[in-house]
């Protein structure tokens, strides 16, 4: 049993929904959309996000989410420090010319985009998501970054599931996650 001293952390762990076997069977899914239905619980997890990285003397430039969830923390993080949020995409959704970078998953590949002019070069990035299971879309999207130019200087997650190789994967980025459990 862990043991969490923060009133906020234990609240947020109470209020995430664990389905077992979706999206298939041997699979606890953490389901973050009940706090998406508190606004004075998701309100006060991102200031706490915010401190965090106050804390972590993390100052980015941009904010990068990649799709899905990523679109809902980012612009929500990148109001509060008061920066540019930029939406990373599956292939196809975004209407300029874009940078596209292709990545393997467990069982297939997979491509990202995110718009050429979105992302200066010596630009500090913070990325956010939701989840950190494998870490291969993050991953992905600190290529992408790379790719034009710009330093990723962390990421954040509200979950993150432990012994899925995410951290190994990632490497030397610094990685923040407000909660962790078992894979």
């Amino acid at each position: 049993m862990v043991f969490l001293a923060d009133s906020l952390l234990q609240e947020l762990k109470n209020t995430i929904r664990t389905v077992p076997d979706f999206p298939m069977k041997g699979i606890l899914f953490r389901d973050i959309t009940p706090i998406l239905s508190d606004s004075l619980l998701l309100t006060e997890m991102m200031e706490r996000i915010v401190k965090d990285i106050k804390n972590l003397n993390w100052t980015p430039d941009v904010i990068v989410g990649p799709e899905a969830r990523g679109f809902i923390f980012g612009p929500l993080l990148s109001t509060r420090l008061k920066n540019s949020f930029v939406p990373v995409r599956k292939p196809g959704k975004l209407p300029s010319k874009t940078i596209k970078i292709d990545y393997t998953l467990e069982y297939g590949s997979d491509s990202l985009e995110v718009h050429e002019d979105a992302i200066s070069p010596g630009q500090k990035i913070l990325i956010i998501d939701d989840l950190l299971a494998t870490g291969g879309t993050v991953s992905a999207c600190i290529e992408l970054c790379k790719k034009m130019g710009a330093d990723v200087i962390g990421v954040v997650f509200i979950i993150e599931l432990e012994g899925l190789g995410a951290r190994e994967l990632l490497g030397d980025i610094p990685i923040h996650s407000l909660l962790k459990y078992p894979a």
